[in-house]
């Protein structure tokens, strides 16, 4: 049986799902007989190849994420939405709640100085926020989702393995995983 490709990407979120990715401890080998880490901010990768699965962890906060998210749904068979920023914002999405600029101003020129005089970093090699915080499904088409702030250790396990061997997860075994 040939290997699968895997990749892992993180965009606006806190880097929890990778934690609990990594939590999976010597399972780890098991996910390596199956499947080949391909990109992941874990091992680095910098290119996005032709993939069969993605886990995508975090939402679509940047015109940088957004372009991402485009080229890597391109490149992969299956996008896994992993944890609750992917699948619905959560955290990150607080903002969608105020005006990107009023946001901006209460960061960096409110909080900065007590006289009001701090400034908005500006270059062009900054990233440039969205008006709005999205999840991954209002950008591109999601095969899979699975919540959590993270997710459990084992329901990611569950739900990578199960892909690896060709199999669609239930979601219900995913829940009771996690909420025993």
């Amino acid at each position: 049986m040939q290997k699968k490709k895997l990749a892992t990407v993180w965009l606006g979120g806190c880097s929890g799902c990778h934690m609990s990715l990594l939590d999976i401890d010597e399972r780890i080998l098991d996910v390596a007989r199956l499947a080949d880490i391909v990109k992941s901010p874990v091992v680095d990768g910098k290119e996005m190849p032709e993939v069969d699965i993605t886990l995508v962890e975090g939402s679509v906060t940047s015109d940088e994420h957004y372009r991402e998210l485009i080229h890597i749904r391109k490149k992969t068979k299956v996008l896994i939405a992993l944890g609750d920023c992917a699948v619905m914002t959560n955290v990150t999405g607080m903002r969608n709640y105020f005006n990107l600029k009023d946001v901006f101003d209460t960061a960096y020129v409110h909080a900065v100085s007590n006289d009001g005089e701090g400034q908005v970093p500006d270059h062009p090699s900054l990233l440039k926020l969205n008006e709005k915080v999205q999840p991954l499904h209002e950008v591109v088409k999601v095969d899979f989702v699975l919540p959590g702030c993270p997710p459990d250790a084992d329901a990611i396990f569950y739900v990578l393995f199960e892909f690896l061997n060709d199999r669609v997860p239930n979601l219900s075994a995913v829940k009771k995983l996690k909420y025993g």
